[in-house]
């Protein structure tokens, strides 16, 4: 007899019909539970990556600064991270505020994400191109044994607990941050099922963050390749000899031949209508900061040489009175006034405008090359639309032509913008100091001014008084020059009478034609042996002096007389 219970037991291989639903089931709540955990790992690394970089601010930098070690480059290291933890600060409490959504919480992440993801890629460009720089000064400080004492020091103080062996385990984590996004949206996404707007939503998100990165990456190679070609190299002519060979004549002489026949007009030239204007303002800007550096050396080196000498300095016997308070006047300025000026002037204008036209150089050096690799360029496209392909070296020097334009094209319009605003602030700080000396020196000179008889005269009166003066001493000059343009007119010899001739010629055999001389104007004698001649009369001068050996008389006679014409 069979048991009773033997039809409640199934048959053996027959499957439940409600297994595939309890499945369903599983795998969702498994997908929900990752995907929520997901979600709390990106909000949780958030919240931590946020307080690594405010320790990184706020105690590890400023622990470094109160230090005042001259030889870390803070700047150097640290590059733009404040903007980062700024950015990223917003960015944390965006994704705190996805929470309060619920259902809605994967569509505000994904709207979040791409909202911050110029801004991302902005701020993450800088600080990603400058890293490598800054893990070769923590090298550098590294091999210094007093400055690597130092920063363990400090983060032996600041961060004990991280027990992190320098610097740079602070400064990887934006790296890879930033990195890092992509990879925690995906983990994500995949826990999200197909065909909801939260998958679409997430999807564009990863899509973002991805091109993101590799925005930054070929940022970052454009950068290399810049910093390849812009330094300015100062080479003397045996370097330059030793530097060539037949690969480096090839080339040049390929680039002068295209140059002259783009100049001849038997090729076509590459325009690039964005490039050329941004390139034609900023040679613009260039010459004027090189007129206007010129224009401030030329004007230093006369204030230099106004400054030299100092007449103040001389001891000049003067009375009481106004040349002798514009002495003292001169004296201070030239001893306060003009040299204060002189080290601002140094200070406000001439070191800034020294900075910015170095800041000129290496763009100058870029633009420069961005010409060779365009001709380069030119010849290789042509190469290659006559045989179809090109050799990996001049696949590699293509790319970095475009590297190269595509940098300047990116980086010209912000650069020409902060010449021009760095110029105008050097423009206004020239302004401002010459406002400076301006009432500096009226200042001084007012002080000077109240000690004078006409001071505290109305500016009117004071006026009237300075007018009537100058007209008075332009009549005088006109006087005294009326006085000496007038020619006295030449003496006329006068006609001799026979007596007379008869007594000349006496005179003659007696003294001398040598001492003889013909009265020009009338002569009375006041003393006595003083003589009274008549206009015209000869006369022999046998002495210049009288009989006591005096000859303050014999002036006043000889001075009316002149040699007669016989």
């Amino acid at each position: 007899m069979a048991s009773p219970h033997a039809e409640e037991l199934p048959a053996e291989g027959t499957a439940d019909p409600d297994a595939h639903i309890y499945e369903e089931v599983t795998l969702c709540e498994r997908m929900e539970l990752s995907q929520r955990l997901a979600v709390e790992e990106l909000i949780t690394t958030e919240a931590s990556y946020v307080h690594n970089l405010q320790l990184c601010l706020s105690d590890i930098r400023a622990h470094l600064q109160q230090k005042q070690l001259p030889d870390l480059d803070l700047e150097g290291l640290f590059s733009n991270i404040d903007d980062i933890l700024h950015l990223s600060r917003r960015f944390l409490r965006g994704l705190e505020a996805t929470a309060a959504q619920e259902h809605d919480q994967l569509l505000g992440i994904s709207t979040l994400f791409q909202e911050f993801k110029e801004e991302m890629e902005t701020v993450y460009k800088t600080y990603c191109t400058s890293y490598d720089n800054a893990l070769l000064l923590v090298e550098s400080y590294r091999k210094d044994p007093r400055l690597q004492e130092e920063i363990m020091d400090t983060l032996n103080a600041t961060v004990p607990h991280t027990s992190a062996s320098d610097l740079s385990f602070f400064l990887v984590m934006p790296v890879q941050r930033v990195t890092k996004y992509p990879l925690l949206l995906g983990k994500i996404l995949e826990n999200t099922p197909a065909g909801t707007s939260a998958h679409q939503a997430l999807a564009a998100a990863v899509s973002a963050m991805a091109q993101a990165n590799a925005n930054i990456n070929e940022y970052k190679r454009q950068r290399e390749v810049a910093t390849k070609y812009n330094k300015a190299e100062h080479l003397t002519l045996r370097d330059r000899l030793a530097r060539l060979n037949t690969h480096s004549i090839a080339k040049k002489t390929t680039r002068l031949s295209r140059l002259f026949m783009h100049e001849a007009g038997f090729v076509s030239k590459t325009e690039d209508k964005e490039y050329d204007n941004l390139e034609e303002k900023f040679q613009s800007v260039a010459s004027s900061v090189a007129a206007l550096k010129e224009n401030v050396a030329s004007y230093m080196a006369h204030l230099e040489a106004f400054l030299v000498p100092a007449p103040h300095k001389q001891e000049l016997q003067m009375e009481e009175g106004p040349a002798q308070q514009y002495q003292h006047l001169a004296e201070h300025l030239h001893r306060a006034v003009f040299p204060e000026f002189k080290q601002r002037l140094d200070r406000l204008v001439w070191q800034p405008l020294c900075s910015l036209s170095e800041m000129l150089v290496g763009p100058q050096q870029l633009v420069k090359k961005r010409l060779d690799k365009l001709l380069d360029y030119e010849e290789i496209q042509e190469r290659k639309s006559e045989l179809g392909s090109v050799t990996y070296d001049e696949e590699a020097a293509m790319n970095t032509y475009l590297a190269i334009n595509a940098l300047l094209v990116a980086e010209l319009p912000r650069f020409n913008q902060l010449v021009v605003q760095l110029l105008g602030q050097v423009l206004g700080s020239l302004c401002v100091l010459h406002q400076d000396l301006a009432a500096e020196v009226l200042h001084e000179a007012e002080k000077e001014l109240k000690q004078l008889p006409h001071g505290h005269m109305p500016l009117p009166a004071f006026w009237r008084l300075v007018e009537d003066t100058l007209q008075q001493a332009g009549a005088q000059l006109c006087t005294f020059t009326q006085a000496f343009e007038t020619v006295t007119p030449s003496p006329v010899t006068q006609p001799l009478t026979a007596a007379e001739e008869r007594k000349v010629l006496s005179l003659v055999s007696k003294h001398g034609p040598d001492k003889l001389y013909q009265v020009t104007s009338n002569v009375s004698g006041s003393k006595d042996l003083d003589l009274t001649l008549q206009r015209g009369q000869i006369v022999a001068l046998l002495q210049r002096v009288d009989t006591k050996g005096n000859t303050s008389r014999s002036p006043r006679v000889c001075a009316c007389w002149q040699t007669a014409a016989l």
